[in-house]
């Protein structure tokens, strides 16, 4: 067995949080880092396992400590990878990329590792899985789906936290421009049209 599989094996036992953030999560974003990573320079096994450990603590959106999510995952990601023969600045790149990577954070990451694990996770709240995670979130929490004065933010500064629909306003749709790394543009460029497509629908429906 692999280094990688058995911190593969490892996270399986640890995850344990809401669908949006669950094991098919961590492997999506395992998914794309490979993706990205045959097209950018980078040490892969790094960031592989970066993308493995990168969820390994999740609050729940209604907890404080949310944004403190991808700090801890960083601290108990040190921890686990002390087991294998990673060096001190092998474990130092892994854990600043998860550390750097969060949305909430709002940091770009200093390293093409923490660059490549952050448009990798990006990549996952877009497109068709990112609708589905995001209405997943909004149900957990009990949010309505949209403010039925405005849905669409037209005249309003839109608030997640109250209604789901906001949250493309607040976030999604600004995700493209983020994006650090050329193939990462590219994807995000793919996965905004599907979700603009749907709210297009959407307003035709409404």
């Amino acid at each position: 067995m692999t280094t990688i599989d058995s911190i593969k094996n490892d996270v399986k036992e640890i995850i344990d949080s809401d669908p949006a953030h669950d094991f098919e999560h961590t492997m999506r974003v395992y998914k794309n880092v490979q993706k990205i990573c045959k097209k950018e320079k980078a040490n892969e096994k790094l960031i592989l396992c970066a993308a493995l450990l990168h969820d390994i603590i999740s609050y729940p959106k209604s907890d404080k400590r949310s944004m403190l999510s991808s700090i801890h995952s960083a601290k108990k990601a040190k921890q686990i990878l002390k087991k294998y023969n990673f060096s001190k600045e092998e474990i130092m790149i892994i854990s600043d990329a998860i550390r750097t990577h969060s949305f909430s954070q709002n940091t770009v990451p200093t390293t093409t590792e923490g660059k490549i694990l952050q448009d990798a996770d990006r990549l996952d709240a877009l497109g068709a899985i990112g609708i589905a995670r995001v209405f997943t979130t909004g149900g957990s929490l009990k949010r309505q789906f949209y403010n039925s004065d405005d849905p669409f933010c037209k005249i309003r500064q839109p608030d997640d936290t109250l209604w789901t629909l906001d949250h493309f306003y607040k976030k999604l749709l600004n995700l493209e421009s983020l994006m650090n790394t050329k193939s990462g543009k590219l994807e995000a460029k793919k996965r905004t049209k599907i979700l603009n497509e749907f709210l297009n629908q959407l307003k035709h429906e409404l």
